[in-house]
């Protein structure tokens, strides 16, 4: 369980109430687990955690405005990529065709 962080630990830490995670679960921005009854959230999501609190709490973002925000960077996040992509493959087709014409 070193992968997991139990809810009260995170809610401790980062000093936010328990209905702010599960809300955010809710909206399926985080995912979360129990196991002996006690709720854990996995420590790879917790950068996420910490962006969405401080939307919250700093810029008094709601949770609906934080799955829009978290969905419009996933897909930017997919356009760099998909651009990445084929910036690649312009790279190769412009090699292809530099040595077709020896």
């Amino acid at each position: 369980m070193q992968d997991l962080i139990s809810r009260e630990e995170c809610c401790l830490q980062y000093n936010v109430e328990s209905s702010f995670i599960q809300a955010l679960y809710d909206f399926g921005l985080i995912e979360i687990t129990t196991v002996a009854e006690t709720t854990y959230l996995y420590t790879e999501q917790l950068n996420d955690l910490e962006k969405f609190i401080r939307l919250h709490y700093d810029l008094n973002i709601n949770i609906e405005g934080i799955d829009a925000i978290a969905n419009l960077l996933m897909k930017v996040r997919d356009l760099q990529q998909q651009n990445q992509y084929l910036r690649k493959r312009l790279l190769v087709l412009g090699d292809d065709e530099d040595n077709t014409s020896i």
